[in-house]
């Protein structure tokens, strides 16, 4: 493998926003600053990595350019992984498998949280005449026009180009644990707590709240190929809706945290949908945040 240990200083630059990514990275020692931005009166300081994070992954995983500037903080060492070696990676290191979708979920989680919290914030400044007056709530409105303005050329949409990837070379090779559901059935329920993730091979999931009570909602629906229920997988949280079987022969597979090194043996074309899946959703998370932190300055600098 062409795998490459680095050491960075204090304030290098280990990968630049905009640039064209070959590689992604795992710090062994050290952390990092994520900046967007970076180097403009604009820029922000989104997050800090640590010993045993990935980042780059996404440049690999959708062959877009970097979304934002790594900094060293203090001395880093962090091992170089070349795109198209990712799969001998695992195979000399499958227990790093979880930790790349841990890492890409929790990303998830954070964006959604951001994402949350951007619209209920849109939604007190369209109520408010005073929003310039409240400090509170200012100090927020500052926080999502800074992130607008310094991300706001990344709003171009995911391609479909890199979610139809995320399917390419996918076949099933008759080792997962598959079940088969007649329309009406239920595969998991809201509430529940299990460790398994799922993939949708054949037939359409529907997913509701309050699921046959009077508060019942559709939150939303799910063709094949795709996966869900990976939160349930990593963290152990109760599962937010009711997933249920739109149509006979649904077929899904359960996939545990015990079973991807398997997974990946058998199959290394169902980790890699997995990873493109989480890293498209992670994208556009990011679009429809950006987008919520736009009309929040808008409004604000009309105000």
């Amino acid at each position: 493998m062409g795998l490459v240990e680095k050491t960075f200083r204090n304030g290098e630059v280990i990968i630049k926003e905009g640039d064209s990514g070959k590689s992604f990275f795992l710090i062994e020692e050290g952390s990092a600053f994520v900046y967007a931005g970076s180097g403009k009166e604009d820029q922000v300081k989104l997050a800090v990595l640590e010993a045993g994070e990935f980042f780059g992954e996404m440049s690999i995983l959708e062959a877009y350019p970097r979304s934002a500037t790594i900094v060293a903080k203090g001395n880093v060492t962090a091992v170089e992984i070349p795109g198209d070696e990712m799969n001998a990676f695992f195979e000399e290191h499958p227990e790093m498998i979880i930790e790349l979708i841990r890492h890409l979920v929790n990303r998830v989680h954070a964006m959604e949280t951001d994402y949350n919290e951007s619209k209920v914030l849109l939604e007190q400044l369209r109520a408010s005449d005073s929003a310039k007056k409240n400090q509170s709530l200012f100090s927020k409105i500052k926080k999502h026009i800074d992130m607008y303005q310094s991300n706001k050329n990344k709003m171009n949409e995911p391609s479909e180009e890199s979610r139809r990837k995320a399917f390419e070379g996918f076949k099933d090779d008759g080792t997962g644990k598959l079940k088969e559901y007649r329309k009406g059935m239920i595969v998991h329920k809201e509430g529940a707590v299990d460790n398994c993730m799922y993939i949708l091979h054949s037939g359409r999931i529907c997913f509701y709240t309050g699921y046959r009570t009077r508060d019942e909602n559709k939150t939303g629906e799910i063709e094949a190929v795709t996966f869900f229920g990976e939160m349930g997988m990593l963290a152990e949280e109760p599962r937010s809706a009711t997933a249920v079987a739109e149509a006979d022969k649904t077929v899904v597979e359960f996939i545990c945290p015990e079973d991807l090194e398997t997974v990946f043996r058998s199959c290394p074309a169902k980790i890699e949908m997995i990873l493109r899946q989480l890293s498209y959703r992670l994208r556009r998370l990011n679009i429809d945040f950006l987008s919520t932190c736009k009309e929040i300055t808008e409004i604000y600098n009309r105000k």
